[in-house]
């Protein structure tokens, strides 16, 4: 049972999270890139129809970029059922997302960004700033497959069933649009076949396509930290996004992790007199897991989070993984 004041400091880590959510598609950021390298989105009215579930995959990612919308939406997890508002724009080639929940207590969420790589650019190989890209990267971590269709907020869709190849990951469940290959339902479902959150648009005014091109986003160095994550499921890069927001404090630490479809988050923070601390353990927030330990690191007591959707004994083995780099290390 996780106690009040728990909830309210992993509550604080978990806005973090959700807007990090997708970070693999969104690279967010607050300046324009210097080479503003586009995607001329009524490529999309000419090109056919799917015909593999890789395919459809990738056209909805491509559809996520470049649709602006409005929408209804319910969310239904463990935690309860929330209604939201949704609302995507594209402004001078710039995306930006809009989350508003319904009921419950006020909460806000708003992301701008660009088409995202999945990885910085640090010698290691490299994800390409595509959709095309991020759907070759799952494809060695998941099976895709066709389901039968459905009709999802008055509109025709198509299933794509997505199972893990490891047990290192949750599967998930796709219905799109038939039209534009726009996410209409998603379903996340654990290590042990259950579904665990189901998100479903409930009414959706018609989509228009962009006129003109969406920013890819430019490669970027890695920021330097006094710790990495020593081991990470196979698949799983460190996300190249601004992770510094009014979420949480300025000395809290934080990484983004992703494969695709999967996302996990580490938190790293001093434990200082006054300050408030997670009792080291297993939580649980709504429908993501959040791992704590408390370790010392070059004298100093440290508190470690790892947080997200995936099974806990994933989350535990990436916090008890962490290392710290020499000072001369850290300096280069």
């Amino acid at each position: 049972m996780v106690s009040r004041r728990d909830a309210r400091c992993l509550a604080a880590l978990s806005g973090a999270l959700l807007l990090a959510y997708g970070a693999a598609a969104i690279a967010q950021t607050s300046n324009e890139p210097t080479d503003t390298e586009r995607f001329d989105c009524q490529q999309l009215a000419e090109w056919e129809r799917p015909d593999s579930p890789l395919e459809w995959f990738e056209r909805s990612l491509w559809a996520g970029h470049c649709h602006v919308f409005q929408a209804r939406a319910v969310r239904i997890g463990i935690d309860g059922v929330r209604t939201l508002a949704l609302s995507r724009d594209i402004q001078d080639g710039i995306e930006r997302e809009v989350a508003r929940f319904l009921d419950g207590p006020p909460v806000f969420f708003e992301r701008r960004g660009h088409i995202g790589r999945m990885s910085w650019s640090n010698g290691e190989p490299e994800v390409p700033a595509s959709p095309a890209g991020m759907a070759r990267h799952i494809e060695q971590y998941y099976r895709l497959s066709m389901g039968s269709d459905e009709r999802i907020a008055n509109r025709s869709a198509v299933r794509l069933d997505i199972e893990p190849l490891d047990g290192l990951r949750f599967g998930h469940r796709l219905w799109l649009d038939e039209h534009t290959a726009l996410p209409l339902k998603r379903e996340l479902i654990d290590d042990r076949g259950r579904v665990v959150e189901t998100f479903q648009l409930t009414e959706l005014q018609p989509p228009q396509l962009y006129q003109g091109g969406v920013v890819l986003d430019t490669s970027r160095t890695p920021p330097q930290q006094a710790w990495r994550a020593g081991w990470l499921p196979n698949g799983f890069l460190d996300q190249p996004v601004d992770t510094q927001t009014d979420q949480h404090d300025p000395e809290v630490g934080h990484r983004i992790y992703s494969d695709g479809l999967s996302t996990l988050s580490l938190f790293v923070e001093p434990i200082e007199e006054g300050r408030e601390r997670l009792i080291p353990g297993l939580h649980r927030l709504g429908i993501s897991l959040a791992v704590v330990r408390h370790v010392v690191a070059d004298g100093r007591p440290m508190q470690v989070v790892a947080m997200g959707e995936l099974p806990p004994r994933v989350l535990a083995q990436v916090a008890e993984s962490l290392t710290w780099r020499e000072a001369s290390e850290t300096a280069e």
